[in-house]
């Protein structure tokens, strides 16, 4: 039988199987079998492709999934965001929630991808993989894929570099003129990108590369060189002797939230007062809605780094066991993204204020990371030595040159015949093709590592006991199976959110009390409306013990009620009871 079988499939090829109704594709490991929602993730998606993206998952999966604009842009562009879980569980707001939103400068463009890859992963694996599934069923995530839509699609559709827009569009006088964005740059050779400007010159201080002629290279200090370099591409168009000195913006919406804020002559880019920008506001506006969220994931790019967003500027602001929880998450995040660097931006990056995920901290009591999307590691699996030249290699021998932009002459009203190129603007801060899913997926990885640590509340070891009069003693456990508490310190301290609540119903309560260690000899006795236990938090991987006095037999509902570590409830029994 074995060798019949065999010259079987020699003679009749696998194709004429896919044919008789078996598939003709096989799933690779870590992905959707048959994804609802077919996504290219080896490209980038501007504003009306990422909204139909939703759309169509929202569409798809509706037991799991609920798309809101939770604003609008200054364009007009409405901010969604999209809520999912498992709506069968529990309503959303009664779980442990996780935020993710990416590309609040706008040119961060793989950063968006990331946000819509997780929900796109999420939703589509949630009845293949059981991690998903458990995770859903427990843990609500509110993804904001999108924070400047306005300037993405100036970023997509007109010339730039890859560093603009970064602000949003609202207009601003950056040079002091008078006159808002009036001098941005200029495409020069009308080639949908702007590139670096050269001009010859028999005593320049720059010249090419003698390996890579595409490659401009300072002199030496005792060298002449043959060319002047002017950076970008433009011209002055408000004549003031300035080129590109005034486009769109500028101010930074990651400098203006409310945690220590500072002006724009101390922190650049602040604009006029936190919370000013109507972005800015709306997301502030969603997080004040959604107490329940305690960690939280913002996407940057670049630079290949997993930043942490508490304990910038000022010290006295640290609180050491969330500096160690966040630490070992941090640094567990390593195992996942090759090639990043695990840092404190006050300490080793560079500091900043009003940022937004200092404001997650300090102002509702989130655990927040921001990671850098993408580092020049995962061009050839080692640290670069020379940025510059890793660029240029990586794209002679992997792009086979399709991230350049070939040296052009063409005519500058100020400097007479200049040539242009360079690296284009969808190359540098961004993934190529080939390398922007794996961005995606690991990057995801971390942030649903981070997620899955969020608690996990259950009632346990109930016990009813008898005494004399008609009196009986309920005792419970609540136990916290995952690692990050139900509040951090910040929260306890500030008083951001109210403490955990311990709830019993179905008879006359007399007493009431907590044991927060099984080593405490006694219960900590709460003379006022002891129904209701109140304690500050359940600590992770550990338990509490609730114990009541009440008069009366029956049933007996335990509700557990914490705003960052979810809501459950038990019915409990004597045991001769039906």
């Amino acid at each position: 039988m074995f060798k019949f079988t065999f010259f079987y499939l020699l003679i009749f090829p696998l194709s004429l199987f896919a044919q008789s109704g078996l598939p003709s594709t096989l799933k690779a490991v870590g992905a959707p079998n048959d994804p609802a929602v077919e996504v290219s993730w080896n490209r980038y998606h501007d504003y009306a492709g990422m909204t139909d993206i939703l759309n169509e998952l929202n569409n798809a999966y509706q037991n799991l999934s609920s798309l809101e604009s939770i604003g609008k842009s200054y364009e007009g562009k409405d901010l969604w965001c999209i809520t999912i879980t498992n709506f069968e569980s529990g309503k959303p707001e009664d779980k442990p929630a996780y935020y993710i939103d990416a590309s609040i400068h706008a040119n961060e463009a793989q950063a968006v991808e990331v946000a819509l890859y997780t929900a796109w992963f999420l939703l589509e694996t949630y009845d293949e993989i059981d991690f998903t599934k458990q995770l859903l069923n427990r843990v609500t995530f509110y993804i904001i894929p999108m924070q400047s839509p306005d300037s993405r699609d100036k970023f997509f559709y007109e010339p730039n570099t890859a560093h603009s827009p970064r602000s949003g569009q609202i207009p601003r006088d950056d040079d002091g003129d008078g006159l808002m964005d009036e001098d941005g740059y200029d495409d020069l050779n009308n080639d949908g990108f702007i590139t670096q400007m050269r001009i010859k010159s028999k005593y320049g201080r720059w010249k090419t590369d003698p390996d890579d002629s595409r490659i401009m290279v300072r002199c030496k200090p005792d060298e002449i060189g043959s060319y002047d370099l002017i950076w970008s591409e433009g011209i002055d168009n408000d004549g003031d002797g300035i080129i590109n000195e005034d486009g769109d913006g500028y101010y930074d919406p990651n400098r203006n939230w409310g945690r220590l804020w500072r002006p724009h002559y101390i922190q650049y880019g602040a604009d006029r007062y936190p919370f000013s920008l109507p972005e800015t506001k709306a997301i502030e506006n969603f997080l004040s809605k959604h107490p329940n969220i305690l960690g939280s994931q913002s996407y940057h790019n670049t630079g290949g780094m997993i930043l942490i967003g508490p304990y910038q500027n000022e010290a006295d602001f640290r609180f050491e066991d969330d500096l160690q929880l966040i630490d070992f998450i941090g640094k567990k995040g390593l195992e996942l993204l090759p090639g990043y660097k695990y840092i404190n931006s006050y300490k080793d990056f560079y500091p900043t204020y009003g940022d937004e995920t200092n404001w997650h901290y300090a102002g509702h009591g989130i655990m927040s990371f921001v990671n850098e999307l993408w580092t020049q590691y995962n061009m050839f699996r080692e640290d670069p030595e020379n940025s510059t030249e890793t660029i240029y290699k990586f794209d002679k021998y992997l792009l086979f040159g399709d991230a350049f932009v070939d040296w052009e002459e063409v005519e500058h009203p100020k400097y007479g015949k200049v040539e242009v190129g360079g690296i284009k603007k969808t190359f540098g801060r961004m993934p190529p093709s080939f390398l922007l899913e794996e961005e995606c997926h690991r990057n995801m990885a971390f942030t649903l590592m981070h997620a899955d640590m969020l608690p996990q509340l259950s009632i346990e070891n109930e016990k009813i006991d008898e005494l004399d009069g008609g009196l009986y003693k309920i005792t419970v456990d609540i136990i916290n199976k995952r690692l990050m508490p139900t509040k951090l310190s910040v929260d306890k301290e500030y008083k951001i959110t109210r403490p955990d609540w311990i709830e019993i119903s179905g008879a006359e309560v007399i007493s009431g009390g907590i044991k927060k260690s099984e080593y405490d000899k006694d219960f900590s006795a709460q003379e006022y409306k002891p129904e209701k236990l109140m304690i500050e938090r359940i600590d992770g991987n550990s338990k509490v013990t609730a114990s009541w006095l009440v008069s009366g037999s029956g049933s007996y509902t335990i509700k557990v009620n914490s705003i960052k570590g979810g809501k459950i409830e038990k019915v409990i029994k004597p045991k001769n009871t039906n």
